[in-house]
């Protein structure tokens, strides 16, 4: 039945739907680029992927025709009828959950195996939803991988090295433990209705953890020195106990600004702070 399905754009006309400011939605139509986006982590033919937004269903079609295994939340209920229709042309491959994914025990629903997360992110809840897969003390992940979407300014944000200016509490939360890519850039023409900002689509896979490092500690740790990145680090890092010793045991001139230092060196901090 796959083969039946109409194009994206009459599914949206049909159901009356629009793409909604209040909950960040930019819908795209361009099916080729849709399954460019997801093959970006792979081979998924009998895999199990985790859809975050997925509004009138664009990227969850080519995820299904990639073979997956889709689940997939929506808290626009307008977009059911639409997602419903999907679920009957892949029968039993598309299970539509909704909800909030802020509110939601993704794990929980994805029962018990490893699964992907492939998502065109809704703009303003991406970030949250990104920092809350990359934290927390257990490691590895129960996620293999994460090809998500954002603003082109905040993928850059989340590959950026050291000493740039896009470099941040987010460039080294997805680089300490995991590797990050910056896997294809999309126009802002793609979309429709088309945002302000140019969008670009990260990959991130989950590396082995350093021991002896605590993701809480690390946290506290950039969060202090980015939190005044125009200060020095013996300023910006202060108020956390133990700081400027490590930063001393380490040979690390405190006088630097904490872009200049490297994913390494944070973590090296963190593990003196969590010994």
């Amino acid at each position: 039945m796959t083969e039946l399905l109409p194009p994206l754009r009459e599914v949206i006309a049909r159901h009356g739907l629009s793409a909604s400011r209040a909950l960040g939605q930019n819908f795209l139509f361009d099916e080729q680029l849709l399954d460019r986006i997801a093959a970006i982590p792979g081979d998924l033919a009998g895999k199990a992927v985790l859809e975050i937004g997925p509004g009138p269903g664009g990227l969850t079609r080519a995820l299904l025709r990639a073979g997956a295994q889709v689940t997939a939340i929506e808290m626009d209920r307008r977009c059911l009828p639409a997602l419903d229709e999907l679920g009957t042309a892949f029968e039993g491959r598309l299970n539509v959950i909704e909800g909030d994914a802020l509110k939601l025990d993704q794990n929980a629903l994805m029962q018990g195996g490893p699964y992907a997360i492939v998502a065109n992110l809704p703009y303003n809840v991406g970030t949250e939803l990104f920092t809350r897969w990359l934290s927390g003390e257990t490691w590895p992940p129960r996620w293999t991988s994460l090809t998500l979407m954002f603003q082109e300014e905040v993928a850059r944000r989340i590959v950026a090295a050291p000493d740039s200016s896009a470099y941040g509490r987010l460039s080294v939360l997805a680089q300490w433990r995991s590797e990050a890519r910056l896997a294809m850039k999309v126009h802002r023409s793609a979309f429709t209705p088309p945002p302000k900002v140019m969008s670009a689509i990260v990959h991130v896979t989950p590396m082995e953890m350093p021991e002896g490092v605590s993701a809480r500690l690390l946290s506290r740790v950039t969060e202090a020195a980015f939190g005044q990145r125009r200060k020095m680090l013996r300023q910006s890092v202060k108020g956390l106990p133990g700081a400027i010793e490590a930063l001393d045991t380490l040979g690390i001139d405190s006088q630097r600004r904490a872009e200049t230092l490297s994913v390494h060196e944070f973590v090296e901090i963190a593990r003196i702070l969590s010994a």
